[in-house]
This record gives structure tokens, sequence and C-alpha cells, in this order.
């Protein structure tokens, strides 16, 4: 008798003890609210604990908002906006708010640019908040990722890599002697057999995102990128810092073979025009910003290139070559009343607009106001 009552007593005990553990693992809904988060990779699973033995309850994607509830470790329960509660197994994989809002407004800022160049990832690459590699990371790249360049800006370089990524610390340790290193801002574009679209320098078109093909950025006023991934999957509405030497620029053929000619180390191109090439049909004129030398520097191009077809010799020809310049992005190119048109502006302690005017092979800088300045003025505002 006393030994059955005491089995009796075992069980009810066991079934206490499991019916406080699964209270525990499943008490949020009653529980104050740490903090706010947002998901800051493609997608991420829940799991309904943390335990060896566990189960896969829900995925979140991009950017969906959470509540975290508890942390462990590394680890964080969290309830989703459709009120599923779980475990993350990394918590490194949520923003919080004020970094989310941080990327939202870069995000807003790198729309309203205008793109230099298009590109892809040459490898697993962090997006960062501000250039630097103590810039908060807010998503990762995966390999071959096709963007758009906008900005160039210089961050120290420390002395040994203190990041997560194996790549940036193996690039970092491949020379110590860079006391400065190039980031550029980017915005991941839709895939190329995604965006097709005419090549034309068209004024007010926006940009065609076509580029591993080999075909140029086409350049309206401002070559903006805003609307030309807003249809897109949620991946294109990503824009950040990511270091220059982690992106793979898509040249032009004949940008790429005369830049490799000239040992130039190009930073931005864009197509001017389209002209007649004898045969039928038509080739683009490209301008050509580059530099020489390593990174870190404080101009951002100090070489101007216009590369003109020739009809009669079947071939490119080097129209204008201009040296010696401190430039700085962005380059805005347009079509004026004579012709394509680009400026930009020279660095330095006192920073001045160079302007410039093609018509036909001729290429020619101007003082003032170039044709057009006034209506772009009043579209502008």
């Amino acid at each position: 008798m006393v030994l059955r009552i005491l089995r009796r007593r075992g069980i009810i005990l066991l079934f206490l003890a499991l019916a406080a553990v699964g209270y525990w693992e499943f008490r949020p809904h009653g529980h104050k609210v740490i903090s706010v988060g947002y998901v800051a990779d493609r997608s991420v699973m829940l799991w309904n604990t943390l335990a060896q033995v566990r189960q896969p309850i829900d995925s979140l994607h991009y950017g969906e908002r959470v509540e975290v509830l508890r942390e462990e470790g590394a680890s964080a329960q969290v309830r989703a906006s459709s009120g599923t509660v779980g475990w993350l197994l990394d918590s490194r994989l949520l923003m919080d708010a004020e970094l989310w809002d941080k990327s939202a407004s870069l995000l807003a800022r790198a729309r309203t640019l205008p793109v230099q160049a298009h590109g892809h990832t040459k490898t697993v690459s962090n997006v960062r908040a501000e250039p630097g590699r103590d810039g908060k990371r807010i998503f990762q790249f995966t390999r071959g990722t096709a963007v758009a360049v906008l900005e160039r800006k210089i961050a120290d370089a420390p002395p040994a890599a203190d990041d997560n990524s194996q790549d940036e610390k193996s690039a970092a340790n491949q020379d110590q002697k860079n006391k400065q290193e190039d980031w550029l801002l980017i915005m991941r574009t839709p895939e190329p057999s995604t965006a097709e679209s005419k090549p034309a320098a068209v004024e007010n078109s926006a940009p065609p995102l076509k580029r591993s093909s080999g075909d140029p950025v086409s350049s309206g006023p401002d070559n903006l990128l805003s609307g030309a991934v807003a249809s897109d999957t949620f991946t294109s509405q990503i824009a950040g810092w990511v270091l220059a030497r982690f992106i793979e620029f898509d040249l032009p053929g004949p940008v790429r073979d005369n830049a490799s000619s000239a040992d130039l180390h190009v930073v931005a191109w864009f197509e001017l025009n389209r002209v007649p090439d004898g045969s039928g049909g038509d080739s683009p004129q490209y301008l050509v910003a580059g530099a020489r030398g390593g990174e870190g520097q404080s101009c951002d191009f100090t070489l101007l290139r216009v590369y003109t077809w020739s009809a009669a010799r079947k071939r490119y020809e080097t129209a204008y070559i201009e040296s010696d310049l401190c430039g700085s992005l962005p380059i805005r190119v347009s079509r004026g009343e004579r012709g394509p048109e680009f400026r930009f502006a020279e660095a330095g302690d006192a920073p001045t607009e160079r302007k410039y005017v093609m018509q036909q092979t001729a290429v020619r800088r101007v003082k003032g106001e170039l044709p057009g300045d006034s209506a772009i003025q009043r579209k502008t505002h």
C-alpha cells in the first residue's frame, strides 16, 4: 500500500515538473517586452525551444518587426507580428530600432543619388550603416549580388581586422601598409535578366540596370535609382557601405580594354550618346573617370577619358583626356541643346563645379551655366 502511494506521488510530481517546464517555455505572452527589433537577414527561422531536439515553427523575413521577450546568451525569444513566439538562435540577426531607422534613412538618401557604376560582389560582403569596419552591419550580400555604386569614402584601416567576416580579415591582412581603405555606398539592383532596358542616354529617364552583359549605365540628368528597384524583391531595398575591394565593376568591353591598356583604375563611367556604327546599327560613346594608385586617396578620381566610335576605322578612339584632376563623385550626365553634358565638383578647400559639353567628338570645358541649366534647376526645385 505504501509503495503504491509513493508511486502515485512520483507520477504527480513528474507531471507537475513537466507542467512547470512547459509553463517556463511558453510563458512569454505575459512577459514584459524587453525591446523591439527588425530581422536583418533574408530569412530567419523561429524554433520552439533551445534544446538540442527542437522544431521550426515559423520563418521571418528581412525587415519584419519582432518584440524581444527574453535573452539567453546569443539567442533571443521573440514574438512576431503574427503573434507566434519562438527562439532565434542568433540574436545578431536582429537590428535594434535605432539601427533600423538609420538604415531606412540611408536607403532613402541612396535612392536620390546618381548611379556612378554597376558591378557585383566578389565575395560574401557585410553591408554597413557607415563606412569603416566599426560601422554596424545592416545586411550581408552573397557572392555575385548585382549592385549600383553611388558614392566613395575612405576610412581608417585597423592594424588587424576586428570583424566576424573571414573575408574582411584576410583583406586587411593582405596589405597592412594601407592606413586607409576605400568604401563604396552601394544599392542592390535587380538581376540583369529581370532588368532589360534601353541603354540610351535620355533626359528624365530612369537608368537601365543591365550590366553583366557589358552594356553601360545610361545617364539621365541625375541617373536616379528611384523607382528602378521598387518592383524587385525585398533585398533590392537595401543600401549601405561595403569595402571597395569586395566589388567587381562590370565594365563595358571598350571601357575595360582601354582602361587595361592605360593602367587606369575606373571609378565611374557613363554612356554619353549613341552614333551610327557604319554597319546599320549604332555604338555607344563613353565618359570614364578613374585614378591610378592604391586605396586611401583623397580624390575620388584624377583622370577623365572620353571614348568615341569611329565609323570609318571601326574602332573606339580616345577623343578627350584630362589629367591632374581632384574630382569628387557624383558625376552628373545629361543631354543638352548642343549634345551630352557632364559636371562634377572639384575637391579642395573651396570646391568648384566643373562643367563640360560634347559636340560630335569634341569635348570642352565651359564656364558658367551650361545650356539648359536653368530648366534643370526649375525641374529640381
